[in-house]
């Protein structure tokens, strides 16, 4: 992954019902660079952090029951041309923890992958190319920050975001 020599690049998003999360989704599911990310999504319990993730997978082609990562730690996906690795750190104790689940070959890996709560993992994962964070408001619309952190990152942001 390319690092960046700049600060982050940083892009603010409403989102003020699901389908703006859906076509947030589907808009970056179409940038090339995607399939090959590490996209870190942030936010508190309920933000809609798995949401993004589940419109994300259905605009990638994903059939099926799309299930939550939080008890199996990781759900993998094939889908074709590129594999995807959906990620939920939420049960983690300690960092380490993710370095003794031997993702290290995953993240090292060509595909797409997608990590809820990477906090908890902290020092264990490489730089995400773009960061997701989701604020929920109490009018159930959704407040979006999104960090580029490498050159990938850039590319995702500028295009996925309008």
């Amino acid at each position: 992954m390319n690092e960046l020599t700049h600060p982050p690049i940083v892009k603010s998003l409403h989102w003020s019902d699901e389908s703006a999360t859906q076509q947030f989704a589907a808009r970056l599911a179409q940038q090339v660079p995607l399939r090959q990310a590490f996209i870190e999504l942030r936010g508190d319990l309920g933000a809609g952090k798995t949401t993004l993730v589940r419109h994300l997978l259905r605009a990638l082609g994903v059939d099926g029951r799309i299930k939550s990562p939080t008890y199996a730690v990781v759900e993998p996906y094939e889908l074709g041309s590129f594999n995807v690795w959906h990620f939920d750190f939420y049960r983690f104790q300690d960092p380490r923890e993710a370095a003794d689940a031997g993702f290290r070959d995953i993240f090292a890996s060509p595909g797409l992958k997608l990590v809820e709560w990477a906090e908890r993992a902290a020092g264990s994962l490489p730089n995400a190319d773009l960061v997701i964070e989701i604020e929920a408001l109490d009018d159930e619309s959704r407040q979006v920050r999104l960090r580029a952190q490498t050159s990938a990152g850039v590319a995702l942001l500028q295009g996925s975001a309008p």
